[in-house]
C-alpha cells in the first residue's frame, strides 16, 4: 500500500523514541482518511477495516487502545516522536521504513493497486497521479515515460483525473474500485499491478513488546478465520491467508 519517504529530519527524530511498553494505554494512529482501510465516519469517528482489526487486536493482546488520527505525511515522524504508539494505516512493510520504525507480522497480503481514468489511455507518456510518499507515487516515478504528480490526500489525487489536471491516477484497488463503480466518469484501466509487501502494525523499534504482542494477535486472528472474515468484509478482492 503506502510507502513514505524517509527523510533525514525522521532519522534525527528516532534517538527520542519513547517506550510504549508499560503504557496503561496504546494509541493506535491511523489515517482516518483511506477507506475502506480507515476513514471517519458520520458519528465522527474512525471506521473501516483497520477499526475492526485494531480493536480485536487490541481485545485479543489485552490492551486498553485509544484512536488517534494523523495526516499521512508525518504518520511516521510522530510515532517516533511519541505522539502514539503504533501505526494501523494501510502501512505496507517495506525495508526503507524499517531503517526507523519496526512492523508486526503482516495483517494483509500484498494488495493490487490499479490506475482509474477518464478513458482509456496509453499510460506510457501520461501524466499520473498518486498521492505522496506512497509506494504507487515511487512505481510510477520509475515508469518509462510517464510524469508523477504527487498530491497530499488520494481524494485530491482523483479530483486531479476528473479535472483534468492528471491522465490518470494510480492507489490501491481497493480504494478506487467503489469510486469506479458509484461514479460513470470514470473508470480502472489497464493491468492491475502488484506492488508492497503486505500490510502490518508500525512500532518504535524499541516497543519489541508491543511488537510481538500485536503480531500474536494478529496470528491468533489467522489461525482461527477471523482475519480473513474481515478481509472478505472490508476488502473483497484481496486475497486471504
Amino acid at each position: 500500500m503506502k510507502n513514505l519517504i524517509l527523510s533525514t529530519a525522521v532519522l534525527a527524530v528516532a534517538g527520542t523514541m519513547a517506550m510504549a511498553e508499560g503504557h496503561s494505554v496504546v494509541r493506535l494512529g491511523t489515517e482516518g482518511a483511506y477507506p475502506p482501510y480507515n476513514f471517519i465516519n458520520d458519528a465522527g469517528e474512525v471506521d473501516g477495516f483497520e477499526r475492526e482489526l485494531g480493536d480485536e487486536l487490541c481485545a485479543r493482546a489485552e490492551l486498553t487502545c485509544e484512536w488517534v488520527t494523523n495526516e499521512w505525511d508525518s504518520i511516521i515522524p510522530n510515532l517516533v516522536s511519541g505522539n502514539y504508539d503504533a501505526i494501523i494505516a494501510g502501512m505496507s512493510i517495506t525495508d526503507e521504513r524499517k531503517e526507523v520504525i519496526d512492523f508486526s507480522e503482516n495483517y494483509t497480503q500484498p494488495d493490487p493497486s490499479a490506475f482509474l481514468a477518464l478513458s482509456e489511455i496509453e499510460l506510457s507518456g501520461a501524466i499520473i497521479a498518486a498521492q505522496a510518499s506512497t509506494i504507487q507515487a515511487a512505481y510510477v516515478a520509475e515508469m518509462e515515460g510517464a510524469t508523477l504528480l504527487e498530491f497530499a490526500t488520494p481524494d485530491e489525487s482523483v479530483a486531479a483525473v476528473k479535472n483534468g489536471e492528471a491522465d490518470a491516477v494510480l492507489a490501491d484497488k481497493a480504494f478506487l474500485l467503489p469510486i469506479a463503480e458509484s461514479d460513470a466518469e470514470v473508470s480502472l484501466i489497464g493491468e492491475d499491478v502488484l506492488i508492497g509487501g503486505g500490510i502490518g502494525l508500525g512500532v518504535r523499534q524499541s516497543d519489541t513488546e508491543l511488537r510481538d504482542k500485536f503480531t500474536a494477535a494478529i496470528q491468533s486472528m489467522k489461525a482461527d478465520g477471523t482475519l480473513n472474515e474481515l478481509i472478505v468484509k472490508w476488502l473483497p478482492d484481496s486475497a486471504t491467508f
